[in-house]
């Protein structure tokens, strides 16, 4: 069955501003300057990859970009689209790539494109490193689902294609709309620490009002550790909320030791959310009858720490990752290395075996 690709529209584009290489290194706008008014129009061939096994992402906007940058200006200061005339083949989101393969490649008149790199190797090595990441603590804590958090963390420019390859990786919520708007879905989250706080600290006050306005329309999530108590909190939102509430999120921070491990410390690490944090809430929980409440960890959560949790069987129904979904790097390289029919790329490089790709039309 044919793999389909996200359209053009659904990235929305800075056309005009791509196609003038406002986005560009000027030495790519030079290049393609120089090419037109010398008339010179080599046929090239360019090949994308990095250096690293990883998760695809980012090939439908690069390829996006190609399709509506590549070209060239009238003398009337029309634009004159070039994507007809290049011959372009590209792996598919989500792809699992070996390091060195090349993920697109594109044939065709060098100067057509040659201002458009710096955007679209810039588009797949963002998209890959978030898309990698995912994928990991996908994985790690299958079947349980990861919420996509780090919207906080990074600039807001990011957000939307940083949640479509949060999604495309197997992320199951995202936090804003804007992550959520390449798919059609929309942000979801939990009660946070400042509308709790804007209700004087009561955690059970602002869920119950929080519940009233909006437990008919979404599953209804609070944090429990204002007052470092998460026990005693999730348990008197529990008995408030009753069938409004679909679960308590844990968010100690890492630097802190929950009060009701105070009597239980130096047998295990007891900052932050840990395995007998998780296990004492849940315990309590069911104790009191509320064994519908679900239990979302959140707060420094990374691969390592969610394999460590789902190794020891640790009582969690979800995962909220953040900031380290966002760190770490999967860079690109494009190089020529064809021109006009023959070999021609730099020492140390050469044509690889492309024959993984797709043509795209």
């Amino acid at each position: 069955m044919a793999r389909e690709r996200t359209s053009p529209e659904t990235f929305r584009l800075p056309a005009e501003r791509i196609r003038e290489g406002y986005y560009s290194d000027q030495y790519f706008n030079l290049t393609k300057s120089l090419l037109e008014h010398d008339g010179h129009r080599p046929r090239v061939v360019v090949q994308a990859f990095q250096k690293r096994a990883s998760i695809l992402g980012g090939i439908d906007e690069a390829l996006a970009v190609l399709k509506e940058c590549a070209g060239r200006r009238a003398q009337d200061g029309s634009w004159i689209d070039g994507w007809d005339d290049l011959e372009v083949s590209a792996l598919f989101e989500g792809d699992e790539i070996e390091a060195w393969e090349p993920v697109l490649q594109v044939e065709g008149d060098y100067s057509l494109f040659a201002h458009l790199e710096t955007v679209y190797l810039g588009t797949l090595a963002r998209r890959t490193l978030i898309m990698s990441n995912v994928k990991k603590v996908v994985e790690a804590a299958a079947p349980k689902p990861i919420w996509f958090f780090p919207a906080r963390h990074d600039h807001w420019l990011v957000q939307t294609g940083d949640g479509w390859a949060a999604h495309v990786a197997g992320a199951i919520g995202v936090s804003t709309h804007a992550q959520a708007s390449w798919w059609g879905g929309r942000g979801m989250g939990t009660i946070p620490h400042g509308l709790i706080a804007a209700y004087g600290g009561d955690t059970v006050l602002a869920a119950r009002k929080f519940a009233e306005a909006y437990a008919k329309d979404m599953n209804v999530t609070v944090l429990v550790d204002f007052e470092n108590d998460s026990i005693g909190t999730a348990l008197a939102v529990a008995d408030a909320l009753g069938d409004d509430l679909w679960g308590v999120r844990l968010d100690t921070s890492e630097s802190l030791v929950d009060r009701s491990l105070w009597d239980e410390m130096g047998a295990f690490r007891p900052t932050g959310v840990n395995p007998r944090l998780v296990e004492k809430v849940r315990g309590a929980l069911d104790d009191a009858g509320h064994q519908h409440v679900k239990m979302v960890a959140s707060g420094g959560f990374s691969v390592d720490k969610i394999l460590e949790f789902e190794r020891l069987g640790v009582p969690t129904d979800a995962y909220g990752v953040g900031s380290s979904l966002i760190r770490g790097a999967n860079d690109y390289k494009a190089d020529v290395v064809r021109v006009d029919g023959r070999p021609c790329a730099k020492v140390g490089r050469a044509e690889r075996d492309a024959s993984r790709l797709t043509r795209v039309t």
